[in-house]
């Protein structure tokens, strides 16, 4: 089912538009405590909204878990809702993964649309079909591809992000660059001064950026070839994500610092820093660009504090990744910006160079 993006400029039109088109018999609002704090005031009082029941969940992609889906089954159960109700997911990636599998698997498939909040979920969470939760330490380990009736994105609520939120959002927006043949839309983006933006020109670029994943996802929804190009960066941040939650404050004895969980922006960025040096040295990417897209990433992103003792948990979290096939770790590379390489493998002695490169460059 082809999903329909609208980039809006008149939210509550756009809203009203997409519940009118279903005409639910009940409406709920999920969102998160930090959504509702920061985002539901600039449309609670839209009159398409009136009506709608709210769901609320904690914040933190730490808390997307089966119990959480759980809860928004119940609550959805309690509030009377039928096959023909609807369900606005409201927030970032962790809603809308959330809300969306909780609306895909409630009663077999309820309406849903996704307002994304955050630069993350504008750009990358929100759009494509993917839904799931975390599960058993493992990041989206359950879910199902089902796009939402209507995705509205509006910048207008980038203005409550802090910096590392908008830099997680960020980085996926530097990994379409990559994926991207058009060179200009890399250079800009690793010019931009994401720390103190342009929102103005940044609405800009999430429209380009929202471009590539749509193109990508309308040739191969079910990610059976070509769609497995938006993993550059994944298999190496999927590890680095699951280690940081699965670590808790751990310190790092090599560096005296604490490992902490950190945001999925952070993850992949740091995945595409590794996926880049194994790009060079498999698929001949150009290291110009590897080492210019490295420095603004340690610019805005700083590093990740692990140790050689923690290679062999990395690389055992990188066999569990969704994209392996017959447990061999499965990557996506590049020859040159644009240039895509599905399916590359690489050895165990490959991954710790790559780790190496990672921790001293």
């Amino acid at each position: 089912m082809e999903q329909k993006v609208i980039i809006s400029t008149s939210l509550e039109q756009h809203i009203s538009e997409a519940i009118a088109a279903v005409s639910p018999d009940r409406l709920f609002v999920l969102c998160d405590e930090k959504t509702l704090q920061c985002c539901w005031p600039k449309v609670n009082g839209f009159d398409c909204l009136h009506e709608a029941k709210m769901i609320v969940i904690p914040e933190g992609d730490s808390n997307k878990t089966l119990e959480n889906v759980a809860y928004v089954w119940q609550e959805l159960q309690k509030g009377g809702a039928s096959r023909h109700s609807m369900m606005v997911n409201l927030g970032g990636g962790m809603v809308t993964d959330l809300g969306g599998f909780v609306a895909s698997t409630f009663k077999r498939g309820i309406h849903f649309i996704n307002i994304p909040t955050t630069l993350l979920s504008l750009v990358d969470a929100s759009v494509g079909g993917k839904t799931g939760f975390n599960f058993g330490g493992l990041k989206n380990e359950i879910g199902v591809f089902n796009t939402a009736d209507v995705v509205v994105l509006d910048t207008s609520f980038l203005d409550t992000l802090s910096s590392e939120e908008l830099c997680s959002g960020y980085a996926e927006m530097i990994k379409h660059g990559l994926l991207n043949s058009d060179g200009r839309m890399l250079s800009e983006l690793l010019a931009f001064e994401i720390l103190s933006p342009d929102f103005k020109e940044l609405q800009r670029m999430v429209a380009e950026s929202v471009a590539v994943k749509e193109r990508v996802v309308e040739i191969d929804p079910y990610e059976k070839g070509l769609r497995k190009a938006l993993n550059l960066g994944h298999t190496f941040g999927h590890a680095f994500e699951s280690f940081g939650m699965s670590c808790g404050k751990r310190i790092d004895n090599s560096s005296n610092e604490a490992i902490t969980p950190i945001p999925h922006g952070f993850a992949v960025a740091y995945g595409i820093v590794c996926e880049l040096y194994l790009a060079c040295v498999k698929t001949g990417f150009p290291q110009d660009v590897m080492r210019q897209t490295v420095r603004y990433i340690r610019e805005c992103y700083g590093k990740m504090p692990i140790s050689c003792d923690d290679y062999p948990t990395l690389y055992e979290l990188m066999k569990h990744d969704k994209k392996n096939t017959a447990g061999v770790i499965n990557f996506t590379l590049l020859s040159d910006v644009g240039a895509v390489e599905i399916n590359q493998e690489a050895t165990k002695e490959e991954i710790y160079e790559a780790l190496d490169f990672f921790r001293e460059n």
